[in-house]
């Protein structure tokens, strides 16, 4: 598809879209009355910026059902957060927004290295979170043999790749490092399987993370992008030929990039917090939707369709340390910089008086002597010195002593008194 084809596909799918929120969603109707627009008011793209957002803090509002444009009778699947800070968000699914889905998720497994006949190991985790099953419709739809492991069960999920031969694997980056170690507690190579490309996911990651993750395993790392509240996992996805950040699918979703404090859009190329409007959902579409996850947009490479940088961060997850802004993947960042340090570790803010204190706990690679634990311990501190200006103390622990992810990775705990 070219541009040309592409931008009037796009206005034509986002005045249906606004159309159908107006009718259909009363509390982002009530929210259009009262920023005094209306979806004939939008005529080209630069319009869309008169509308207000939709928040996490909408969907928790309007629980469960209240966000839903068609009866809930109509709706094949309903999906929901874990809950953990409030109220779920429930996402509802049409029939048709199924089969999307599908297609997408389908596009996405294609573009990441998945071909028809691979066996797809998928160790996202089935369940109300959208990673398992949506990964899983997708695989089927481009023709693939699914293994719907989900997580955890570390033996096992070695067992499996080996013995089914999985030449595809999709799980969180963080979960793959825990897999990584369990090849290496059994002695097995993982580059003796068929396993030759790994899509992940659900969670920020560096190139750092990228690096080790396929010096270890021996695969190609391909970046898969997506969220609950816009659809589910293929929202975007790396080319496997590329690997220079994930595509964003825009013939279904609109992306804008906004100032994460005033909500101004910013230009392409500039940073800030990722906005999507679906296109094409039927259920339950949403209007300008906060990801909060910050990144910035480039321009295509493998597509005309525009690319998204890695998610540095969320704007809810940065922490606020002595008045610094610090993010956990800042901080991994600098960890992988050191071969003598893995990518398990964890932050521990605390506070002494009225001064927060900084530990950083990281995992060597294999057994260090007191010296070279000291140095790599010594050198980490300085290099988030220089990189953020503060000071933290850093525990270089003995392999296997930091608790696994067997999902989304817990990069940090937060001892401080709230006030």
């Amino acid at each position: 598809m070219s541009l040309d084809e592409l931008r009037p596909l796009q206005i034509r799918r986002l005045r249906n879209t606004l159309r159908q929120a107006y009718e259909g969603q009363a509390p982002y109707r009530a929210k259009c009355q009262a920023a005094g627009v209306h979806p004939d008011d939008f005529r080209e793209l630069k319009d869309l910026a008169r509308f207000p957002f939709t928040s996490k803090e909408d969907l928790r509002d309007a629980y469960p059902f209240g966000m839903l444009a068609i009866p809930r009778e109509q709706c094949v699947r309903l999906h929901a957060s874990s809950g953990t800070t409030g109220r779920p968000t429930v996402v509802g699914y049409s029939a048709g927004d199924i089969d999307t889905w599908s297609d997408l998720m389908a596009r996405s497994l294609h573009a990441g290295g998945a071909r028809p006949g691979d066996i797809i190991h998928n160790a996202f985790g089935y369940g109300l979170f959208t990673g398992g099953l949506g990964a899983h419709y997708g695989a089927e739809r481009l023709g693939c043999t699914v293994v719907p492991m989900s997580g955890g069960f570390g033996e096992r999920q070695v067992q499996l790749i080996r013995e089914f031969g999985a030449r595809v694997v999709l799980m969180t980056p963080s979960y793959m490092l825990a897999v990584a170690d369990e090849f290496e507690r059994q002695g097995i190579d993982p580059r003796s399987t068929a396993m030759r490309v790994g899509l992940f996911g659900a969670e920020p990651w560096t190139e750092g993370m990228r690096a080790e993750i396929e010096r270890r395993l021996g695969v190609d790392a391909v970046d898969l992008y997506g969220l609950s509240e816009v659809m589910g996992p293929g929202v975007a996805c790396e080319f496997i030929e590329t690997k220079d950040g994930p595509t964003i699918w825009e013939d279904h979703f609109y992306p804008e990039i906004v100032d994460p404090e005033t909500g101004t859009p910013v230009a392409d190329g500039e940073p800030g917090e990722l906005v999507f409007t679906t296109l094409t959902k039927e259920a339950m579409p949403v209007i300008r939707y906060r990801t909060r996850d910050l990144t910035r947009l480039m321009p295509g490479s493998a597509s005309v369709m525009r690319r998204m940088a890695k998610i540095t961060g969320r704007s809810d997850d940065m922490l606020i340390v002595r008045g610094v802004n610090l993010f956990p993947s800042q901080v991994e960042e600098q960890i992988l910089r050191d071969p003598a340090l893995s990518g398990h570790y964890v932050i521990e803010l605390t506070r002494t008086g009225a001064l927060d204190d900084l530990l950083v706990r990281v995992e060597a690679r294999a057994v260090l002597d007191g010296d070279a634990t000291g140095r790599s311990a010594a050198e980490l501190a300085r290099r988030l010195k220089g990189m953020c200006g503060l000071s933290a103390t850093v525990d270089v622990a003995a392999p296997g002593t930091i608790e696994r992810s067997l999902g989304k990775a817990r990069r940090v705990i937060d001892r401080r008194p709230k006030d």
